[in-house]
C-alpha cells in the first residue's frame, strides 16, 4: 500500500541494515585518556543541534548508560514549541515499538514460572486465536509470533484504522490472508506482538499494561512511563507530536493506540528508559532481585530469524547482517555486537541500542519522525565511546535522504503515466456511495462530494476520493492528514449491474486488493416488516427474524440467512447469484418477494 506514513507506524524502520563489509581499525589507546567516559562525549551538544537544525525536529532527549551507570542524560529543544517548553530528561515521548521488548521480557519471566512456553503452540494457550492458514493455525508458536515469522504480513491499516478492542482484533485475525510460508520469512507483524500481550493479560490477570507495571515499571523504578495518550497528556511533562507537513512543521494530534498497545503503546523518558538500558545490559537481577533468568534475557537478544540485507543503495558498510530476537534486531556496529530496535508513532521517532558486549547503550526520543537525528547521536556516541574514528555520520544520512527523494519522485512520475484518458465511471456517482465490510478490516464508508468522493475507513477521518478513470478513484497525492494519500479504490459491479463491492492494495504484501462487500444497513422495524409467509406456487417459504439476522426456509432445504444488499434487496448467503427482493405497494405495506436466481426470476405473494 502506497501509505507514507505507516513507514514509522510502530515500525521496525530498517535505517542502516547491512552486511558487513569493512571495519575502521580502533584508533591505539592514548596514554593520556580521560578517566571519565563522559569526557568523550564532549561536542555531542554541538551535533545535535547541527542535526534538530537541518532537519527541524523541535525536541529531542538522549541518555547515555556505561558500565551500570548514566553517565549522560541530556534534553534539546521544545517539547511543545508554541509555548517554548523544554525538554528534559523527565519529558514523556512516545517509543513506538520500542514497547515490544517490554512484551518479550513479561512473556520470559512468565516462562521462568512455568506459565507459558515459548515453543508451544499459541492456540493451546490462547483458543480463542485462530489463522487462515491451517498449518500456522496448529503450530504456530510464541517464538515465532516474537521474531515475525507467522507467515502474515503487516495489515497495519486493521488497527490503526479501528477502534476495536485487543479481543476483537485477535478475533479478526483469522480472517488475515498471510503471504509466507510459517518460519519461511521475517515479516514484521504488530498483531502478533499484540497476541502476545493480550495472552499475558489473561494469565497474569492484570491485563498486559497491568503485567509490565508491576514485573518492569515498578521494580526498575520506572514510575513516570505510562500507557496510553490519555496518560500522556495528563502527565505534567510531555513532549506534543510534530510532523513534516508541505515544508513545515506542524503540530499533530496524537493516535490512540490503546488496543495495539503491547507492539508499541509505551510513553517514556530517557531517564527511566536509562533504568530499562541498564536492565538489559545486565544479568536479569536489578538491585540484587532476579526479574528474570540470565538465560532468558541472552535467548531475547538471540538471533531468532534472519533479515535479507537492504539494497546497496541504502546501506552503510560499519554495519552487519541483521537478524530479529524477541523484540530486537541483532547485528554488529564496526565490529561490535550491536542488539537495537526503532519504533515510532504519530509524531515521534525513537531508538534504543545496546553494545552488549561493551557494557554501554544508547536511548534517544524525539517528537518529529523525520530525519535520522536518533541514528546520528547514537552511532557518534558508539564511535566516541569505543575511541574509533569518528564518521560523518550526519552527512551519510543527508546523502541518502536525497538519493531517496529523488527515486520517491521518479515512481511518482511513472505511477501518473498510467492514467487513462478521457474515461468516466460506469454509473451515476450516488450509485457508488454506501457502508462496504470486510470481515477482517472492518467498514468503508463512501459518501458522494459533489463530483467525488469521502472515504473514511472505520474510525479515521475521512478521505477524499477523486476519479482516476473508469471505476476506479484516488487519493490525492498531496492529501494532508491521511495516511491513505495516493491510494487507489476500485468499485465493481454484479452480474445484475449493481455496484457491489470497492477494492484497494491496503496490504500490499499481499499482492491483491481487499476487498470490502456492500451492505445496507436496516433498521429493526424495516427488517421485521419483511417477517411472514409468502407463496411461491404450491410452495410457502417463511422469513423470521432473530437476533437482527434474517433467515429464510423453505420445505425441504436448509435454512438460509439473508443479507443486506441494497433497500430491501438481500443476497441469500452461501448461495451466489440468488437473492431475494421484498417489494411494497402504494401504502408502503410489503406485498411480495421476488426471488432472482441464476436459473429465472420468481415472484411469491405475501400471505
Amino acid at each position: 500500500m502506497t501509505i507514507r506514513k505507516l513507514v514509522f507506524l510502530l515500525s521496525l524502520v530498517f535505517l542502516s541494515c547491512i552486511p558487513l563489509l569493512a571495519q575502521s581499525k580502533k584508533k591505539p589507546a592514548a596514554t593520556s585518556a580521560p578517566t571519565d567516559p563522559a569526557d568523550k562525549l564532549r561536542g555531542l551538544d554541538d551535533l545535535a543541534a547541527k542535526a534538530m537544525d537541518e532537519w527541524k525536529v523541535p525536541g529531542v532527549a538522549i541518555a547515555v548508560v556505561k558500565d551500570g551507570k548514566v553517565i549522560y542524560a541530556k534534553g534539546y529543544g521544545y517539547r511543545d514549541l508554541e509555548k517554548k517548553l523544554p525538554v528534559t530528561p523527565d519529558t514523556l515521548f512516545a517509543i513506538g515499538s520500542i514497547t515490544k521488548s517490554f512484551t518479550s521480557l513479561t512473556f520470559g519471566m512468565l516462562n521462568d514460572e512455568g506459565k507459558v512456553e515459548w515453543d508451544r503452540p499459541v492456540r493451546e494457550m490462547l483458543p480463542e486465536l485462530a489463522m487462515s492458514d491451517p498449518f500456522a493455525n496448529d503450530h504456530a508458536t510464541p517464538r515465532d509470533f516474537f521474531s515475525h515469522r507467522s507467515g502474515l504480513p503487516r495489515h497495519d491499516l486493521l488497527w490503526y484504522s479501528s477502534d476495536f478492542s485487543r479481543a476483537d482484533l485477535v478475533n479478526r485475525i483469522r480472517y488475515l490472508k498471510p503471504t509466507k510460508d510459517l518460519r519461511s520469512n521475517f515479516q514484521y507483524n504488530n498483531l502478533a506482538i499484540m497476541t502476545m500481550g493480550y495472552l499475558e493479560g489473561k494469565i497474569t490477570g492484570l491485563g498486559w499494561e497491568g503485567t509490565v507495571r508491576t514485573r518492569i515499571f515498578s521494580p526498575l523504578d520506572m514510575m513516570h512511563s505510562n500507557f496510553a495518550v490519555a496518560d500522556l497528556e495528563k502527565s505534567e511533562n510531555h513532549a506534543l507530536a510534530y510532523e513534516w507537513r508541505k515544508d513545515a512543521v506542524k503540530l499533530v494530534p496524537y493516535h490512540n493506540i490503546d488496543a495495539i498497545g503491547p507492539a508499541g503503546s509505551i510513553n517514556s523518558s530517557v531517564n527511566d528508559m536509562s533504568h530499562y538500558l541498564m536492565f538489559q545490559l545486565g544479568d536479569g537481577t536489578w538491585q540484587g532481585k532476579r526479574l528474570v533468568s540470565e538465560g532468558n534475557l541472552r535467548e531475547m537478544h538471540n538471533p531468532q530469524t534472519a533479515l535479507a540485507d537492504p539494497p546497496q543503495a541504502v546501506s552503510f558498510s560499519e554495519l552487519g547482517h541483521h537478524a530479529y530476537g524477541f523484540g530486537w534486531v541483532v547485528t554488529s556496529y564496526r565490529g561490535h555486537n550491536l542488539v537495537w530496535h526503532n519504533g515510532g508513532i504519530d509524531g515521534f521517532y525513537a531508538l534504543l541500542s545496546l553494545l552488549p558486549d561493551d557494557h554501554m547503550g544508547v536511548v534517544v526520543l524525539t517528537n518529529l519522525p523525520h530525519g535520522n537525528i536518533p541514528d546520528v547521536l547514537c552511532y557518534s556516541v558508539f564511535d566516541r565511546l569505543l575511541s574509533l574514528d569518528q564518521l560523518p555520520w550526519f552527512e551519510r544520512f543527508k546523502e541518502r535522504e536525497a538519493k531517496q527523494k529523488k527515486e520517491e519522485d521518479a515512481d511518482k512520475k511513472t505511477k501518473s503515466m498510467d492514467k487513462k484518458p478521457g474515461t468516466h465511471p460506469s454509473h451515476p456517482l450516488a450509485d457508488y456511495a454506501g457502508e462496504y465490510q470486510n470481515p477482517g478490516y472492518g467498514s468503508l464508508k463512501i459518501t458522494q462530494q459533489g463530483d467525488a468522493f469521502e472515504a473514511a475507513l472505520n474510525t479515521m477521518r475521512p478521505f477524499p476520493l477523486q476519479h482516476y478513470h473508469y471505476d476506479i478513484f484516488q487519493v490525492p497525492d498531496d492529501a494532508e492528514d491521511t495516511v491513505a494519500a495516493g491510494q487507489r479504490f476500485q468499485f465493481h459491479m454484479s452480474k445484475q449491474g449493481d455496484i457491489e463491492t470497492v477494492a484497494s492494495a491496503l496490504e500490499p504484501a499481499l499482492g491483491e486488493d481487499i476487498v470490502f462487500r456492500r451492505v445496507a444497513k436496516l433498521s429493526p422495524e424495516d427488517l421485521q416488516a419483511v417477517v411472514g409467509d409468502y407463496l411461491l406456487g404450491e410452495l410457502t417459504g417463511t422469513v423470521t427474524l432473530a437476533d437482527g439476522i434474517l433467515r429464510l426456509s423453505l420445505p425441504g432445504q436448509p435454512q438460509y440467512e439473508l443479507l443486506p444488499k441494497r433497500g430491501l434487496t438481500f443476497d441469500v448467503k452461501g448461495l451466489p447469484g440468488f437473492a431475494v427482493e421484498f417489494k411494497k405497494d402504494a401504502s408502503g405495506k410489503i406485498t411480495e418477494a421476488v426471488f432472482n436466481q441464476p436459473n429465472g426470476v420468481f415472484t411469491a405473494k405475501r400471505k
